[in-house]
């Protein structure tokens, strides 16, 4: 700690402003890894319980009321609402065909459940890929100051080099350590998605033959 706080107050305004941006990357990237790996698993517990609730109910009321308590984040209940929703009015979207309207709708209900999942995606991706340069940028900011110092010094030895670089190779060390979680996170995050993303489209395309189907029958 005590060669951080040295290179904090030997640093200029750009040093000091590179370590500030890290810190409030990290910052972000842990408050965004925690929410999102929180809310995520809940869709997956969402997903595991109100679909088998939901086709097992006598009745789409009953069904209905299933979705109310098991979909907590709200995944699943969009999808039938637009698949129950009746067009109004002379527009085109009630014009078509009853397969044609119900993919429609389905299809927007299913991209604004994605959209509200992915959230924090990019910017998890971008400080992954974005830290490591920062840090670096830091690092030859650092090693070209103490080399301006040394040089102004009128002597050069090991001693007085190494010290201020190994100082500037924090920053190196501080973007990789930022980047690195965000990254993993990221992955994770995307896989975990994809998965939900199978289910949804699955209760979707369930849910339109159900109502295609009462249609014909009526």
């Amino acid at each position: 700690m005590g060669g951080l706080a040295h290179f904090w107050e030997q640093g200029d305004a750009i040093t000091r402003l590179v370590a500030a941006l890290l810190l409030a990357m990290s910052v972000s990237a842990w408050v965004l890894i925690f929410w999102k790996g929180w809310m995520l698993r809940r869709v997956r517990q969402d997903l595991a319980r109100a679909v088998p609730a939901f086709w097992a109910a006598p009745t789409l009321e009953a069904a209905r009321v299933q979705l109310e308590a098991f979909d907590r984040e709200g995944a699943l209940r969009p999808l039938l609402a637009a698949a129950t929703a009746a067009p109004s009015g002379q527009t085109l979207e009630a014009r078509g065909r009853l397969e044609s309207q119900l993919t429609r709708r389905l299809r927007d209900a299913l991209h604004a459940v994605l959209a509200q999942l992915q959230f924090g995606q990019v910017l998890l991706a971008s400080i992954g890929s974005t830290a490591p340069f920062i840090g670096l940028f830091g690092t030859v900011w650092g090693i070209y100051r103490a080399l301006l110092g040394v040089s102004a010094a009128g002597s050069i030895s090991i001693e007085k080099v190494s010290g201020p670089v190994g100082e500037a190779l924090v920053m190196t060390a501080a973007g990789l350590a930022v980047a690195i979680p965000a990254v993993l996170a990221y992955n994770v995050f995307g896989k975990v998605v994809g998965a939900c993303e199978a289910e949804l489209e699955g209760f979707a395309h369930d849910l339109r033959e159900m109502v295609a189907g009462a249609a014909d029958e009526s």
